[in-house]
């Protein structure tokens, strides 16, 4: 595991007291994949036994996605999302979870369940979010091309002259963190009305960009845990290079934008000098991969 070095730290998390044997609450953000559930979601249990709950949030998908899931796996806790998008499910999904630590898991299979475990000892090991990494030593993709390969490089670069950060894989959504970070992140409410076709910023694509951005401005203490990328399992991937791409450079200024306002005046320094104008806290040391 790395920890991620981001010295600017402007607003220190007060923590409650975390246990040691967290409840762990796998989000599972699901449109049309149900053909995938059906071996995705066992394929969860198997790894992670004692997982609390499994929340798959449908996004009014137009196959059996629902029916699959609870075929699959009879206790599932199936949340119909509120407005459309990525982000918006996995706001659901967060909001309805009653665990300590929240894991957001894919539903095509691309993410292995297996490496949850990781995931969670790298958080009561003493860090606030663990973010996967394919870029990692024991990370890998059987998915990902040169081409996005390379604009992933590049996002990260800018990524980290932005935030302060020292990110290899920003455009990966295989994350997990403390369910008490959640107010820090200030995702759209999940009630909050918007207009037909639109969706509100944070709700799409951008949501892991966001994630990576927030807890990065917060001054949260990250840790990277390698994560091996495999295969869509069946039907094919939404991903957009250009499109998306596009995306995530729009995400990660607006979020700059928004980081930069909520500082005093006097901190509002370009990203070079913002080490010498905040307190550096000390990241907790990770526990080794099992």
């Amino acid at each position: 595991m790395r920890e991620v070095d981001h010295g600017d730290v402007r607003t220190p998390v007060r923590h409650v007291a975390r246990p040691a044997n967290p409840r762990i609450s796998v989000v599972v953000p699901v449109r049309n994949e149900a053909r995938n559930l059906e071996i995705v979601l066992p394929a969860l249990v198997r790894a992670v036994p004692s997982v609390h709950e499994v929340i798959v949030v449908d996004g009014h998908s137009s196959d059996d996605s629902v029916a699959a899931a609870r075929a699959a796996l009879p206790w599932v806790r199936v949340i119909t999302q509120s407005r459309r998008g990525k982000g918006n499910a996995m706001a659901c999904g967060f909001a309805g979870a009653t665990g300590d630590v929240l894991v957001m898991l894919d539903a095509d299979g691309s993410a292995d369940p297996a490496e949850i475990p990781a995931f969670v000892a790298a958080l009561v090991a003493g860090t606030d979010f663990a973010k996967g990494s394919r870029f990692v030593p024991g990370g890998g993709s059987e998915d990902i091309t040169w081409l996005r390969k390379t604009g992933n490089l590049g996002l990260n670069g800018v990524a980290n002259t932005l935030f302060g950060t020292s990110y290899t894989d920003l455009c990966y959504g295989y994350n997990a963190f403390w369910a008490d970070l959640l107010p820090l992140l200030e995702l759209p409410a999940v009630d909050a009305p918007a207009s037909e076709g639109e969706m509100l910023w944070g709700d799409g694509f951008e949501i892991e960009t966001v994630l990576n951005c927030r807890v990065a401005a917060a001054g949260v203490k990250i840790v990277e845990v390698p994560s091996m990328e495999r295969h869509r399992i069946h039907g094919q991937s939404n991903l957009r290079t250009f499109a998306d791409g596009s995306r995530v450079l729009r995400t990660l200024i607006a979020e700059y934008r928004r980081a930069q306002a909520h500082l005093a005046p006097f901190e509002r320094l370009a990203p070079a000098h913002r080490h010498s104008a905040a307190p550096n806290l000390a990241l907790a040391p990770a526990a080794a991969r099992s």
